[in-house]
This record gives C-alpha cells, structure tokens and sequence, in this order.
C-alpha cells in the first residue's frame, strides 16, 4: 500500500541549495483592471473569471509569477538544464458594481515555483495547460507532480474553497498517486463541511486482475477552520494519515 505523501515525492532527490531573491512588492487595494494588480517584473501566468461572492458580478483569480532572472538556474544535475525558481502569487479580485476591482486576498505561499531546487527533476507543478481556478461559484486549484527522473511515482492534489464568512475556507481536498512502475493507485478525499475523509487503496491502473479498489471511511479529528490568506498545502500533510 502506498502511503507516499505529495511532500515526500517532491523531496526525494537533493539537489543544489539555490537562494530566491524576492524585492518588497505592494499590490494595491483597489484597481481599474487585473493588470493593475500585478506588480512590475511579474506576469500573469494563469486568469479565470466567475462569481466568487455571489453578487452577480463576475470575479478575478490569478496566478503571477516574478520574472526576476537571478532566481533562474543553471543545473548541472538531472533534470531541466534551467531551474527557474520564480515565485508565484495567488491574488483574488471582487468585481466591483462600477467595473473596477477590490483585493480580497493576496496568497504568497500555496503556488509553487514552475522549477524545485532540492527536486530538479519534478516537472511544473501547474503543467502546460492552464486549469480552471473558478468553476461553479467555488475557488479549485489544481497541482501535478511528476517526476521525469528518480521516481515512478506521480501524483495531484486538488483544493477547493467557497467563500464564505468573509473568508475564502477551505471546503475540500483530493488527492491520488500512482506507480508507474506497478500500476498501484491511491486517492484521499476530505468533505471539511462534513469532517469526513475517504481513503481507496487497492486499486491498479495496469492490470485488471488486480484492480481491486477498496474505500475507507473516516472521521477527521482535526476540525480547524483554514483559510486561504494564508494557506500552504503543507498545513494538511497529516489529515491524510486521520
């Protein structure tokens, strides 16, 4: 049974202990446009529009990354020939009735860099394609991990948060990995409007002989409210564990 956390794929190969240079960056309050919002030497990597505080009004999600070409690497190990180590921000925007745009939330720590340090080999996190953030009145952020050199394992967590209490809370995680290897899979899945969890092991992606999926139901322990401000994937490691 694989038990193999999203973490611990991205942490098993060292590589070279490369330093991030990130300048004092102000976002404004308030702004005409999306683009207002993103501060000089950074970029708009990912956009999607939809209503977040059911207001009618069609709201903002993004993804900026910093283009700053001294967090970009050469590696001389496996993997990318570049690492490039650029933050990411998520930055959230309430339309507002008169066309401009309020900050709601600026998130420094839940996007990862499109390259790791310690894991030259881990492919961007985001992937090629741009996923939705916004579907159906909810916020969904989306990560792959794959690994191009030192593991068969893959994986993708998805985090899904509404807006609610004058907060963006987080309503719900999946998770699954695989072998490439053997074919074995696993999936978590967390309801925290609910407290429960559910773990399916068991199954396999190859061979159908032995494609025997079996879910586990569980009950969270751990009932803390998290909100997107200052949300990181690596808050939830445990809850996968309950």
């Amino acid at each position: 049974m694989m038990k193999t956390t999203t973490r611990k794929i991205i942490g098993l190969l060292t590589g070279l202990m490369l330093t991030v240079s990130v300048h004092a960056q102000t976002i404004p309050s308030t702004g005409n446009s999306p683009k207002a919002f993103v501060p000089a030497g950074w970029k708009i990597i990912q956009q999607s529009a939809g209503d977040l505080n059911k207001d009618g009004l069609a709201d903002v999600a993004m993804i900026i990354e910093n283009t700053d070409k001294r967090n970009i690497h050469k590696n001389p190990d496996l993997g990318a020939d570049t690492l490039n180590l650029n933050p990411r921000w998520l930055i959230i925007l309430f339309q507002q009735p008169g066309g401009s745009y309020q900050l709601s939330v600026v998130n420094k720590k839940l996007i990862p860099s499109e390259n790791d340090a310690e894991s030259p080999c881990l492919e961007d996190p985001l992937g090629e394609g741009a996923d939705t953030l916004i579907m159906k009145g909810v916020l969904s952020i989306s990560f792959h991990y794959f690994m191009s050199c030192g593991s068969y394992e893959s994986s993708s967590s998805t985090y899904v948060f509404r807006y609610q209490h004058q907060h963006f809370e987080l309503i719900g995680m999946d998770t699954e990995s695989y072998s490439r290897a053997s074919g074995e899979m696993e999936q978590n899945s967390i309801n925290f409007s609910t407290g429960k969890r559910s773990y399916t092991h068991g199954g396999n992606m190859f061979e159908e002989s032995k494609n025997k999926p079996v879910t586990e139901w569980h009950t969270l322990k751990d009932h803390a409210i998290r909100v997107l401000d200052n949300f990181s994937a690596d808050d939830l490691q445990d809850l996968r564990e309950q």
